[in-house]
């Protein structure tokens, strides 16, 4: 739901065309959650669950009250990097067990999407930016763990063997 307001501001923003990926995106995830939903595959709905809803559904009275489509831009990236953070923990803990192509193609898109919009604004580039920013960061924090896991058991087996 937050990626699609969120299209909606860049739209609204000027951004164009190179904002109808990022309302692709919105469109499929919200598909993703009613089929998560109607096949009950996971029925866990967390309180952090709820506190996101709320955040993405405050963004819209905002962009309301204010004429200014840049505050529900601002909301809902801050919720989006914060409902990030169970999967940086996560993966910091696991880190082979997350898809690196999946987000480095997030990564790639956003890009994209930012090259791709026909007004470049603060409303129109802070989504896809901070998300893509991320991404890249998230990459980069998995490789690095993948490294110093594979070091340590590599270190472990040598020092067994001597």
């Amino acid at each position: 739901m937050g990626t699609f307001v969120v299209f909606l501001a860049q739209l609204a923003g000027g951004g164009g065309t190179g904002a109808w990926a990022i309302g692709v995106s919105g469109v499929i995830t919200a598909f993703v959650a009613v089929l998560a939903y109607v096949k009950r595959i996971d029925r866990s709905i967390t309180k952090s669950d709820w506190v996101f809803l709320a955040v993405a559904l405050a963004a819209l009275p905002c962009w309301y009250f204010t004429s200014n489509p840049l505050w529900a831009v601002i909301i809902l990236t801050g919720a989006d990097l914060a409902g990030f953070g169970p999967t940086f923990r996560s993966a910091y803990v696991r880190p082979h067990h997350e898809r690196m192509g999946f987000y480095s193609l997030a990564a790639v898109r956003n890009l994209l999407v930012i090259l791709a919009l026909e007004h470049h604004s603060l409303t129109t580039v802070l989504f896809p930016a901070a998300v893509g920013i991320a991404c890249v960061i998230f990459v980069a924090m998995v490789l690095y763990r993948r490294r110093i896991l594979s070091e340590q058991v590599n270190g472990q087996v040598y020092e067994q063997r001597t």
